[in-house]
Order: C-alpha cells, then structure tokens, then sequence
C-alpha cells in the first residue's frame, strides 16, 4: 500500500515532483557570477541646481579594479543577501533595480541575489551603483529579456545617477545628473592608490549639496580639459578636481586629518571621488602605499593600490 503523499505506484508524491522540477530548472539555468566594479570620479564638478531639485554636473568617471561579486540564480521569489548584514534585503539597490527591470519586462521578480562586499560602503566609491549594474546585466540574461544596452540604461538612470555608466565602465564623459554618458579615450592602465576614512555621515548626498557654496561651483571647463588630456599621454591627480573638496573636509570627521597625512608622503595630491570620503592618488606605486598605511597608522582609515581598468571593452 502507497504511503501517504505518494504515488499508489510508489512513485514521487506531486510536491516532490515540484521540487525536484525547480531543482533541474536551477541546475540548467545554474547561477550567474558579475564583478561589480567600484568607480572613481576623475573629475566632479557641479554647475547649478536644476528645476526638478537635481543638479547639473559634469564629471569624468572611470573603473578600477576593486569590485563586489554579485551572484545571482534562479529562485521561487525575490532575495537579495549580502555578507555585510546590514546591506540584505529590500534596503538594497539591488533589490530595487531587480524589482524596477520586472517591472519593466512584466513579470514577477524570482532570483536570489549575494553581494560579496569588497568596495568599502558609502565611499564615494560607487559600490551601491555597481551592485545595481551587474544585477541589471545579470538578470537580463538569467530572465532571458533581450534587453538592449539602451533599454537597460534607462531602468538604470531611474536607480542612480552612476549606475548607467556602471553597466560597462571604462572612461566617460558625464553631463546631466551625471548619467548622460559619452565614452572618452580610454585612460592607460594605471596605478592609484585609493584611500577610505573609517568616519560617514547620515544623508550624504543632500547634506555634501546643501553644504556646497557660491565658490564651489564652476563652468565645466576643468573636465573638458581634463577630457582632452586624456588622449595625450598619462593624466595624474593633480590636474584633477572635485567640488565637494571643500565641504567635505569639514564635514567627515577626521578627513582633513587624513587628507593632509596622505599628502605628506605622495608625489601627486589626494583628490575626493564622488562627494566622499574617499581621496585617491594617481599615478601610485606599492611603495608609496606603504608610505600612505604608516602615515595612516591610528586613524581607522584603510589604503587600496587598484588599477584603472575598461572592464566591459
């Protein structure tokens, strides 16, 4: 006689049957690996305020080679996991940009989403953004959408002003909010040292503007030079620069402290990325890291040697 839940044949019961379906539907599928890569701000300057509370900017942003790992696979609903506790769940851009592309194809979101964390949070960094980028990517092909880079542009523009760009990195010209993107030269690869206080503050992005002052702001004219500069030989931090500089020694606790520790012991000066708290110094050198992490010693900030880097060309 045929157990309970099974088959009188002594086959599997129908919820087995289910399972075992979604098994193979995963194993067919499998999962799909992205590497998120954090973006560095070469330039930033912000022009004016804008009629829809945004401002206009002009930037130059470029990827280097510190990047999260966005796994992504087949599942019976949304999740999104990330080995930074704090950063799983619905909070997560993620988890937003998985929900905003079914919305756009008209399905319900199923995947399961981890973030390997690498890209230091709230940094000026990108790392949110990235996260967001490769979920698009990911899930496009997971869900077999066919979305053109296009289409995925403009979900990724409702997410953040630098996810577009993180779609396929490189070396781009930003103009708008930032995320009307037009590709420069590629930069040569290059070394920079990335350095990231321990310290953060609550609402970044609309504190860093409220605080930003009529001297601030500028014409673009240092970008467009900087974007010329590209294709004539090596650029180094020097002829960068980032309206929020001002601002945010004042505003993060102990990055002046930082900023001019580092500037003591590098042969090109620290710029900020984004509206902070990361500097960067580029080109650098193992050695001159060294230098930076025994300057650094006892303020809780963290130093990285990456590369530039056109992940997606």
């Amino acid at each position: 006689m045929g157990g309970v839940g099974r088959d009188v044949a002594g086959g599997r019961s129908e919820k087995q049957s289910r399972l075992t379906y979604r098994w193979y539907l995963r194993m067919a599928l499998g999962s799909i690996s992205r590497q998120a890569y954090a973006k560095v701000n070469l330039t930033l300057e912000v022009i004016g305020r804008r009629d829809d509370g945004y401002h206009d900017v002009t930037t130059i942003l470029q990827t280097v080679d510190l990047a999260d790992t966005v796994v992504i696979r087949a599942a019976d609903e949304l999740a999104v996991e990330c080995d930074v506790a704090d950063l799983s769940g619905e909070g997560n851009l993620a988890w937003q940009a998985a929900a905003a592309l079914a919305v756009r194809a008209g399905i319900v979101p199923r995947a399961h989403i981890r973030i390997e964390k690498r890209i230091p949070v709230a940094s000026g960094l990108g790392g949110g953004s990235a996260d967001a980028a490769a979920t698009l990517v990911g899930l496009n092909r997971l869900w077999r959408l066919g979305l053109s880079g296009e289409e995925l542009a403009d979900v990724a523009s409702g997410l953040g002003s630098d996810v577009p760009f993180l779609l396929d990195g490189g070396t781009a010209l930003g103009v708008g909010r930032g995320d009307e993107l037009a590709a420069l030269p590629g930069l040569p690869e290059s070394r920079m040292l990335l350095v990231v206080p321990g310290s953060s503050i609550e609402a970044k992005t609309p504190t860093m503007y409220r605080a930003l002052r009529p001297e601030d702001f500028s014409d673009g004219a240092r970008t467009q030079a900087v974007a010329r500069e590209l294709g004539h030989g090596a650029l180094t931090s020097a002829s960068c620069c980032n309206a929020f500089e001002r601002a945010a020694r004042e505003i993060f606790p102990g990055l002046a402290n930082v900023w001019s520790k580092v500037a003591e012991v590098t042969e090109y000066p620290p710029r900020l990325s984004g509206a902070g708290p990361a500097l960067y110094v580029m080109p650098s050198s193992e050695s001159e890291r060294i230098r930076v992490v025994e300057s650094l010693q006892g303020t809780g900030a963290a130093a990285y040697l990456v590369r530039t880097i056109s992940p997606w060309g």
